[in-house]
């Protein structure tokens, strides 16, 4: 490893607070023991247990799912009482009133969907525990982090989608209008609420906004948060900042056979919804004003949302990733000119309307036929993803130069004063007016498409290091032009992707050389070696030429009557 080691920073200490003490209040119950392990009996490293032949396993009751420890043994007829998920994925931020009699409300805000969701699972456990009824709740802040209309109106169409979901499942949906912290209490204390389940998000703003609810919601009510987002939940997989993959791979493997197991089915609700009936949403009006007010960067589209087209796009018959794609993602994956290998699952997953674990699980059950590609996938899909959260969430300054480890901001620091080629501007940067035809066709294809290839958004970001004043300047150009144009923008991984590209974290040091200093390098001459140049360069243009088309379409179309739904 090239780098001083002494100048790796300690994560920043845990809060004392209520609401970020880890084990300040646990939902384990008194004897309950993580799970032991045989050693003779470990799995492979990604190893649901129900894949593991009979003869190896015994299973004993973890929450509400069995999982494996040594040899098959058939479990009492009378279990431990029913846990609808494993105890430590649940933390409470504030405690509430020991005899809870009020409605349960999940605030739904990381994980919009219905299905295979640990949050909606714990917050119908909660109201079926005190027999209560059970609703759900969702915060329109007005363009979070920057939001456009591109990311926006793909949500609020998924939304649209999941309230009939949700009302097929007898649970009424309220949309707030507003940040959490002022749209909720008051909204709680009107419905008598006595607990209030939230999404996990490893994001400074949602960690501030749970920490202004800690204060401002009633004594009454408590706040519990659920990470439905990572297989394994961040604070499980590890207690501090990560270096890079190789430390908390092994780390989420050896949990794999605790966590990576199959969801329990939603129970009806316990009670049901008698309250105050939610107001009549008029979708086309509200998608049309919120579309409109954050314009500038169009809607995209070939990506429909939803929680049906994101299981399409998994395992469809037709276009599936699973069904018709997943033995080329070894091979290709890195190769811009074959797009096709790409699972396309990152707008579902950003925004929460398919489960990472539920895609796990699925990609599990091919793994004897494709198990290269397999393989690959689950460690983009778990390890890569939960890094990002881990890096996110131990470290604050997740979206800066001081988020970078000691020898790359030294590095960078002695190159900034080094002669640059070409200096852009960040307008220039954004209308992809370089010298380098390839840069500007990553720029067209993230703009115009809304997703740029994995591999080109490293090269991307590395040049804007190389034609920008300095690493600051490169990296709030890189950041901000990907979460204004990406569809999965404002996300962990992009925050990380730019870091990495940009500030070398989870990378090592490479060969000094001039801007760069010991960053790794990327260059033009590279990307020819690799992939063909021309061909992606060709894609892209054919990508603009539609998606110009499409906007000239739609502009010729008549407006679309409102519905109320």
């Amino acid at each position: 490893m090239v780098g001083d080691r002494t100048s790796k920073q300690k994560p920043p200490p845990r809060s004392t607070s209520n609401c970020h003490s880890h084990h300040r209040h646990s939902l384990r119950s008194p004897g309950t023991c993580p799970l032991l392990r045989h050693k003779n009996a470990a799995p492979t490293p990604f190893t649901p247990v129900s894949s593991l032949p009979l003869r190896r396993r015994r299973l004993v009751f973890v929450g509400a799912l069995p999982v494996c420890t040594s040899k098959w043994h058939r479990p009492s007829s009378h279990p431990p009482p029913h846990r609808p998920f494993h105890p430590d994925r649940v933390r409470v931020l504030k405690p509430g009133s020991p005899c809870p009699s009020g409605p349960v409300v999940y605030w739904m805000f990381r994980d919009q969907r219905s299905a295979n969701n640990w949050a909606l699972i714990h917050a119908a456990a909660l109201a079926a525990r005190s027999h209560a009824p059970l609703a759900v709740a969702f915060c329109l802040s007005h363009r979070f982090l920057g939001a456009h209309a591109r990311q926006l109106g793909f949500m609020l169409r998924g939304l649209r989608l999941l309230r009939g979901r949700l009302a097929a499942l007898g649970l009424p949906f309220f949309l707030l209008r507003g940040d959490a912290p002022d749209a909720l209490p008051g909204f709680l204390s009107r419905l008598g609420a006595s607990a209030l389940v939230a999404d996990f998000s490893p994001l400074r703003p949602v960690r501030a906004w749970k920490d202004a609810l800690c204060e401002r919601l009633p004594a009454a009510v408590a706040l519990h948060e659920v990470d439905a987002h990572n297989v394994v939940p961040v604070w499980v997989a590890s207690g501090k900042l990560e270096y890079g993959a190789k430390t908390i791979r092994p780390k989420i493997h050896r949990l794999l056979t605790e966590y990576l197991v199959e969801f329990p089915q939603l129970p009806p609700p316990a009670v049901p919804w008698t309250g105050e009936a939610p107001p009549e949403i008029d979708w086309d009006e509200l998608i049309g004003e919120v579309v409109r007010e954050a314009g500038e960067v169009p809607e995209i589209g070939w990506c429909e949302p939803g929680e049906e087209a994101a299981m399409e796009a998994l395992m469809g018959r037709k276009d599936g990733f699973l069904t018709k794609t997943l033995k080329l993602y070894d091979s290709d994956r890195n190769d811009p000119v074959k797009p096709r290998a790409l699972s396309g699952l990152s707008p579902y997953l950003h925004f929460g309307q398919i489960s990472a674990q539920r895609c796990a699980l699925e990609a599990w059950k091919l793994r004897k036929s494709c198990r290269q590609s397999v393989d690959a996938f689950l460690e983009e899909l778990i390890v890569r993803r939960e890094l990002a959260d881990n890096f996110c969430y131990y470290q604050p300054h997740y979206d800066s130069l001081q988020g970078a480890w000691g020898w790359a901001r030294k590095t960078l620091m002695d190159h900034t004063a080094d002669k640059r080629e070409h200096i852009y501007t960040k307008e220039q940067l954004e209308k992809a007016e370089t010298a380098d035809p390839l840069w500007n066709a990553s720029q067209h294809e993230m703009v115009y498409h809304g997703k740029m290839h994995g591999f080109m958004r490293m090269y991307w970001a590395k040049k804007i290091l190389e034609w920008t004043n300095g690493p600051e300047e490169a990296l709030s150009i890189a950041i901000y032009l990907n979460d204004k144009y990406e569809l999965d923008g404002r996300d962990p991984s992009g925050y990380v992707g730019c870091m990495w590209s940009i500030c070398g974290v989870h990378d090592q040091g490479w060969k000094e050389r001039p801007v760069f200093g010991k960053i790794r390098y990327m260059n033009y001459a590279g990307c020819k070696r690799k992939f063909n140049v021309d061909g992606y360069i060709a894609y892209v243009n054919k990508l603009v030429g539609e998606s110009k088309k499409r906007k000239s379409d739609d502009h010729s179309r008549p407006a679309a009557k409102h519905s109320k739904t």
